[in-house]
């Protein structure tokens, strides 16, 4: 008996994703199929390979144990399709820095292992910026803030947005809310301005950082707060919104926008796409 390669890469993705059902998104199949593809494999090793339960589906010792050897078997095989020396294809997507938050490092790692054929190039900026890069034809793919006009893509999550700042933030009466944001135009910026404006609170805009890991940096300093995600949010920081009934920031949703027809690509997005929703839901 002989091992299955699209099998092989089916166990790598329940592995990696922890479910049947986000590997059957990456493939874009039915969690049935891969269910049978699962079962076919452990037949032919004549070992179980994963512990399923209603909450989580968990390697065994076993299906550890070849998961080293699935991820040797899965890169030679990309080599050998590809030649000795091949001309590695690259995949070029743009994140909006807003948008990346703790789901960049498993993103970066599961499209590592199972696209490992694949150079990866990723920018971080404005979701304007990434969407205007994309429709330029400079990217093959981006993971934005849904904008007012724009239509399509597929959406990922979606997130609510809070004032968050240090514990020790103190802001005194009659002054004006010192706040830490991107510069413009960051869509976030501007909503939350729209939003202290019609509530008609006076705001400073005390510290503008070149990306939101500075405007954190700032919110944690205790130098202003910071309009963001909750997802993006560090626990060490507090939406003092309620407390200080600062107007609600609603929520946005992240899509995803892409158009490439090569297998390869296409498949690295699924498993972009479904590991960012299995991290976001998690956070």
């Amino acid at each position: 008996m002989t091992l299955d390669i699209d099998t092989v890469q089916a166990f790598l993705l329940v592995a990696e994703l922890q479910g049947f059902t986000r590997a059957a998104e990456a493939l874009g199949t039915t969690q049935a199929a891969i269910s049978m593809k699962l079962q076919r494999l452990e037949t032919v090793l004549g070992k179980r390979l994963v512990e399923r339960s209603p909450r989580a589906v968990r390697l065994t010792a076993d299906g550890a144990a070849f998961l080293h050897h699935a991820r040797a078997l899965i890169e030679v095989h990309d080599r050998a399709l590809s030649g000795e020396k091949p001309a590695r294809q690259q995949l070029t997507l743009g994140i909006s820095d807003h948008a990346a938050g703790p789901e960049l490092v498993p993103l970066l790692e599961r499209l590592h292992a199972m696209a490992s054929q694949l150079a990866l190039s990723v920018t971080i900026g404005f979701s304007r910026e990434m969407l205007d890069a994309y429709d330029a034809g400079e990217l093959d793919a981006v993971i934005v803030r849904q904008e007012g006009s724009r239509r399509g893509g597929e959406k990922l999550t979606e997130d609510e947005f809070g004032w968050f700042a240090a514990k020790r933030f103190v802001w005194p009466r009659g002054d004006a809310l010192p706040l830490a944001t991107l510069a413009p135009p960051c869509g976030v910026r501007a909503l939350a301005v729209r939003a202290l404006d019609k509530a008609g609170i006076d705001w400073t805009e005390s510290f503008v950082g070149g990306g939101v890991t500075a405007v954190v940096a700032a919110a944690l300093a205790g130098l202003a707060v910071a309009p963001l995600v909750r997802r993006i949010a560090p626990p060490s920081l507090i939406d003092i919104g309620p407390a200080h009934k600062l107007p609600r920031l609603g929520a946005s949703k992240v899509m995803l926008h892409s158009k490439v027809s090569d297998p390869a690509k296409l498949a690295a997005l699924r498993t972009l796409a479904a590991t960012f929703r299995s991290v976001a839901a998690a956070a």
